[in-house]
């Protein structure tokens, strides 16, 4: 496995069929909705279809999603991605998620350091992107202290409920 994918302590790996229960759960959270586009729960077959499809091809995807578990036992606690991976400007947008009792470790800037080197040293992009609820300050911090730029807030980007909120659109040129 390229030795930027892997760490002491964190790999990034490409989905397996064995991660289906996590992935189940994760997805089917509903508490994590507010951050996707997510409105109804997933099938496991659905899932299960999604996993046995998977490439991990980012250039036939236009998406490269990784989990990311612990090197020492290979625990799953997260995943990142690369979505609308655009070839042509080399650009594409970020997504990542870290399961609630790993967060507040370092363990998503570790994943997100890996994967930026990756982006930049085996992919050859110039810019990632993100876009953030202007209300999820730890994920704003985060992307801030990254060295991500504001480059613009979007009204009423995206609907929660009966609501809409603003979302920030952060840029990252490598």
């Amino acid at each position: 496995m390229n030795q930027l994918m892997r760490n002491e302590i964190l790999v990034l790996r490409p989905l397996e069929p064995t991660d289906l229960d996590t992935l189940y759960n994760w997805e089917n959270d509903s508490a994590l909705w507010v951050v996707s586009d997510t409105v109804a729960p997933y099938s496991r077959a659905a899932l299960w279809q999604y996993l046995e499809n998977y490439t991990a091809d980012i250039y036939t995807q236009r998406q490269l999603r990784l989990m990311i578990t612990l090197a020492a036992d290979g625990t799953p606690i997260g995943t990142i991605d690369f979505l609308n991976f655009d070839p042509l400007n080399n650009r594409a947008e970020l997504g990542l998620f870290v399961d609630d009792q790993h967060r507040g470790k370092g363990l998503g800037r570790l994943a997100l350091t890996m994967l930026t080197d990756y982006a930049r040293e085996h992919l050859g992009l110039r810019q990632l992107y993100v876009y953030i609820a202007t209300d999820n300050e730890v994920c704003l911090k985060l992307f801030d202290s990254f060295g991500y730029r504001h480059v613009g807030v979007i009204n009423q980007w995206v609907k929660r409920g009966t609501a809409y909120r603003d979302v920030a659109l952060l840029q990252m040129i490598l």
